[in-house]
């Protein structure tokens, strides 16, 4: 039996009494920074082939539109699949994460872009890890390892855009 780590649900077995602990996958990831940049300069950073490949990943593609593509590599890790979902500049960009070998295996990320003087709070939310078809040890990997992901990612963005 695998341990999640954000939530366990106790519950009376009523045929014997006995407690048991279920697991929950968590469905959302939520990570906010304040960036020290116009959001302007913030959307490129999040939304631009050239500057996601200086901060997330080691190289990347996007067609900036709805439904456009998105390819994403980490020479460590191999390469992933998106695909745009909004595009409202320069206030919310949303994506998803297709799986390599599932297409219909999802997260949802959406990055949220508010002025905060001459700085720019960025909120990201994660979500749709609970309606994952995968196992729900490998849900529970996968939004670990993205939620320590999304905060390693954030603070290079930050020392990204003060460059």
């Amino acid at each position: 039996m695998s341990c999640n780590r954000w939530l366990h649900v106790q519950r009376r077995n009523a045929t014997d009494g006995c407690d048991i602990f279920g697991h929950v996958v968590p469905d959302s990831i939520a990570r906010e920074i304040v960036i020290d940049a116009p959001p302007e300069r913030v959307w490129a950073i999040v939304t631009e082939a050239q500057h996601l490949a200086g901060w997330f990943s080691d190289e990347a593609e996007i067609d900036l539109r709805p439904g456009g593509a998105m390819l994403l590599t980490w020479h460590a890790h191999g390469t992933y699949r998106g695909r745009v979902e909004t595009v409202e500049a320069p206030h919310t960009f949303a994506f998803r994460w297709l799986r390599r070998e599932d297409a219909e295996g999802s997260t949802l990320v959406v990055m949220t872009l508010t002025p905060e003087g001459a700085s720019t709070r960025l909120r990201v939310v994660e979500s749709g890890f609970a309606d994952l078809t995968w196992p729900e040890d490998e849900r529970t990997r996968h939004a670990d390892e993205n939620r320590v992901g999304w905060g390693v990612e954030l603070a290079e963005l930050r020392a990204y855009a003060v460059r």
